[in-house]
């Protein structure tokens, strides 16, 4: 046998694994509420080699072997415990299982390191709390891809009526709408199946029915009159920014609001990861920030933990946005009028100064710029940082390595030594941002990061992690994160 086959037969073998691996990834998911992650990526409703490609870039970032063989025998011994709602990642189990030297048997391990899952600790399943969208543009159809995703186990959150301006509706208003979810130019198509209720104007994905509710401002909608309560309205539209404007939504049937832009005056702005913990039970009304924003804040705060910041300069290059004209056209803004897929353009960003909000305890002061450039998806921000003490590039990298791996933010952070990455590489990145380990560059106690972020998908993951937990259905990760 030749090494060529050996390579083969090696592959059928793990293909065959990973085969085997859906039915339990999917059974978890659908009966307990558990989703099995490898590395804080999610492995459900995967496909074979989807499984085995996740097992691949694992190994990429974590700088070991890691193959379905090694993983296969704990997502086996997750179904002989009584697990309640919860996040696993078997990749951690599998790497943290390689260190131990007490002689536990896998499925020991397993249970030991689940165990806040079972028993009297285990978290019973919930009914899902009604989540509304108010807008239904590019963040707005993400963000309804995500809420039917996270709807597969009939838990959690459950997307039940989009608002979008009404007026004279035209014809096959709701079959335009539907298609524009069902199909994207960048992110693909929809995982899925939508179907469209004319007579009820109802959007229907993967079984959820979805009210489209035509209406030119909150005052005219009453969610109790479709049966809606409790909501967590999302408002996609950014028309209000302040408390005042954001509280018109606080309407019959809504309980909170969500602002998926900066939020000015009194509004908590929010990076999750960072900032989440502090939103008070009460509140009614707060902001996602901008995804430039939760793009710089989870490593600068990474980075100051560990090194101290003094002081920092953001740059960010990012992609063109609908605010801007597709050819030369007037526009309120400078130099946004002028044609967005033939132009870089300079702009100002918010986001340094947003830092303030979300990191209160971080004293450096913080500049930042930007430029928009003919790319329609994925942003990169260069943080250029002064550090409070002198480090190396290989101290800054494996610190970053292991914080993308097991700390609190490794939802948030992820990290690429791939030499050849482009910004298309990160179309659908899950993460706020992901450290480019190639360009980083430290000289001293200087340190410059190259932070790339998928600007519409990475954010949109970033604000159904904060609607996850005003909503008490944000469940805890297994093996916990190192603090």
């Amino acid at each position: 046998m030749t090494v060529n086959d050996d390579s083969f037969t090696i592959w059928k073998n793990r293909e065959e694994i990973a085969e085997s691996m859906i039915p339990i990834i999917g059974k978890l998911h659908r009966e307990r509420d558990v989703t099995v992650l490898l590395h804080s990526r999610s492995l459900v409703n995967k496909s074979v080699v989807s499984i085995l490609k996740t097992h691949r870039f694992a190994r990429q970032i974590a700088g070991e072997e890691l193959s379905v063989t090694e993983t296969m025998p704990f997502l086996q011994a997750l179904t002989a415990l009584d697990l309640g709602p919860s996040q696993i990642d078997i990749g951690m189990l599998a790497a943290t299982y390689k260190a131990d030297d007490r002689g536990l048997s896998v499925e020991e391990f397993t249970a030991e390191a689940v165990a806040g899952a079972t028993g009297a600790d285990k978290i019973e399943r919930r009914e899902p709390r009604d989540v509304v969208l108010y807008g239904f543009g590019r963040i707005g159809r993400l963000v309804a891809r995500l809420l039917i995703e996270k709807a597969g186990s009939g838990n959690g959150l459950r997307l039940r009526a989009i608002v979008v301006r009404g007026g004279n509706r035209p014809a096959e208003d709701l079959v335009k709408r539907a298609s524009l979810l069902r199909r994207d130019s960048i992110h693909g198509q929809f995982n899925g199946t939508i179907t469209v209720d004319e007579a009820n104007s109802t959007i229907v994905a993967n079984g959820n029915a979805v009210k489209v509710i035509y209406a030119n401002d909150p005052s005219e909608v009453d969610y109790t009159a479709y049966g809606i309560k409790n909501a967590i309205l999302i408002d996609n539209t950014g028309k209000w920014r302040d408390r005042e404007g954001l509280s018109k939504h606080l309407r019959p049937g809504v309980d909170k609001v969500v602002l998926t832009a900066p939020g000015k005056g009194d509004v908590p702005n929010i990076v999750h990861g960072v900032n989440h913990d502090t939103i008070k039970p009460d509140e009614q009304v707060l902001s996602c920030a901008s995804c430039t924003t939760n793009a710089i804040v989870p490593p600068l705060k990474a980075m100051d933990d560990e090194f101290g910041v003094l002081r920092g300069h953001v740059e960010t290059v990012h992609s063109f946005t609908n605010d801007q004209n597709l050819l030369d056209n007037y526009h309120k803004a400078d130099r946004r009028g002028r044609s967005a897929p033939l132009n870089m353009v300079i702009t100002e960003t918010g986001a340094a100064s947003a830092v303030a909000k979300a990191l209160p305890d971080l004293k450096a002061p913080i500049t930042g710029s930007s430029i928009r450039v003919p790319v329609p998806d994925v942003s990169i921000a260069i943080l250029s940082l002064r550090l409070g003490r002198e480090t190396t590039r290989e101290e800054v990298l494996d610190y970053l390595r292991n914080v993308s791996l097991t700390s609190p933010l490794k939802r948030q952070i992820d990290f690429t030594t791939a030499p050849d990455a482009v910004s298309s590489d990160f179309i659908g990145s899950r993460h706020a941002s992901i450290v480019d380990a190639g360009a980083t560059k430290v000289d001293g106690d200087n340190a410059i990061l190259y932070l790339w972020y998928d600007n519409e998908f990475g954010y949109s993951c970033q604000v159904i992690r904060v609607v996850q937990h005003v909503s008490g259905v944000e469940y805890p990760t297994y093996p916990a994160p190192a603090v």
